[in-house]
């Protein structure tokens, strides 16, 4: 439905370029850049004294889709275009009056339309078609984790820092793929490191975000790869002693996820080839398959499947389905001594 060739990073080099458009809907599940996108647009289109007489923020569950089309339609005071951002443009009910406005759009205007949390109803295609015919349509997917440290190392290389591949991992596992609440924490991490020294290296983790660098998903996962029995237990007894450090039920997600992607490399045509692994399951460089290749090594195809079964099973046990009373220690304890043995 979006525009395939419209990615953020292209939205950025126009609006940097100052090529603007008079229309920006900004869709999707992400909210990250979708915030990015408008904040730019609010923040630098206009000068400051400009912005009093030609910048409005409008709510979609406050105003009609003719209320919007009107302000739209303003001429600009004593400036070269006026910015309209309608925030929760998702909760407009009749877009009739917007499909017809975006056939013909005011050039003055710069229409940004935040729809968080979905995208546009497919089975409108008229106005579909308008948005795309007045400006951009841009989809904000969620990152999948294999994008996640990219995503983290290019954050804080952009910021003047490095970090190795163990701590980006580590921070990708431990806080996940909402990307406002990890740039909040790479930020915070950035402002922690010396002038002297940019390095994020796992005890910075471990400081800063709070992640032990010995006992974390990233560990753990390791662990079951290397087959490194004493090495796991260790980790899974001391999440079960220490609650606080975080659920052992987040780990699943991550086993799953791991197991199900090795599950896939079987099936690559040249699996002992890391490069055509790595294009197999898409990743960017032959650097991030290591742990497949490892894996491969260490579990047949049939076990491989009869371990997504096992980590399925005691998902449904967790939420309570046929298990009266077995503790959730005891439950992940069951799962890595089937993994291990």
């Amino acid at each position: 439905m979006a525009q395939s060739s419209v990615t953020y990073d292209s939205i950025m080099r126009e609006l940097t370029a100052r090529q603007f458009r008079p229309l920006y809907y900004l869709m999707g599940d992400e909210s990250y850049y979708i915030d990015k996108i408008a904040d730019w647009i609010a923040e630098n289109v206009l000068q400051p004294e400009e912005r009093d007489f030609n910048q409005t923020v409008l709510f979609g569950s406050d105003v009609t889709a003719s209320q919007i089309v009107d302000a739209a339609k303003r001429y600009p005071m004593m400036a070269e275009h006026q910015v309209l951002i309608v925030k929760e443009a998702q909760n407009i009910k009749n877009t009739e009056p917007l499909e017809k406005y975006f056939k013909s759009p005011m050039p003055s205007t710069i229409l940004v339309m935040c729809h968080k949390n979905g995208k546009v109803d497919g089975r409108k295609q008229g106005y579909v078609r308008a948005i795309q015919q007045a400006g951009v349509l841009f989809e904000s997917k969620k990152l999948n984790e294999k994008d996640l440290p990219p995503f983290i190392e290019k954050f804080l290389t952009d910021g003047g820092a490095s970090i190795d591949y163990k701590s980006s991992q580590l921070i990708a596992d431990s806080i996940g793929s909402d990307l406002s609440r990890l740039t909040s924490e790479l930020n915070k991490v950035l402002l922690s490191l010396p002038a002297d020294d940019k390095r994020v290296t796992p005890q910075v983790v471990e400081d800063q975000i709070g992640v032990s660098k010995d006992f974390n998903a990233f560990e753990l996962r390791d662990a079951l790869i290397t087959r490194n029995v004493y090495k796991a237990n260790l980790i899974i007894k001391y999440f079960d002693e220490n609650p606080k450090a975080g659920s052992i039920y987040a780990f699943l997600p991550l086993l799953f996820s791991y197991f199900q992607n090795l599950m896939i490399a079987y099936y690559c045509p040249q699996k002992n080839n890391p490069d055509a692994l790595a294009q197999w399951l898409e990743y960017r460089s032959a650097w991030y398959v290591k742990d497949y290749v490892a894996g491969m090594k260490n579990f047949s195809g049939m076990k491989v499947m009869q371990i997504i079964s096992k980590i399925r099973e005691i998902d449904a046990k967790s939420k309570g389905l046929d298990n009266p009373n077995t503790p959730a220690g005891e439950l992940m304890k069951e799962l890595i001594f089937f993994i291990l043995h």
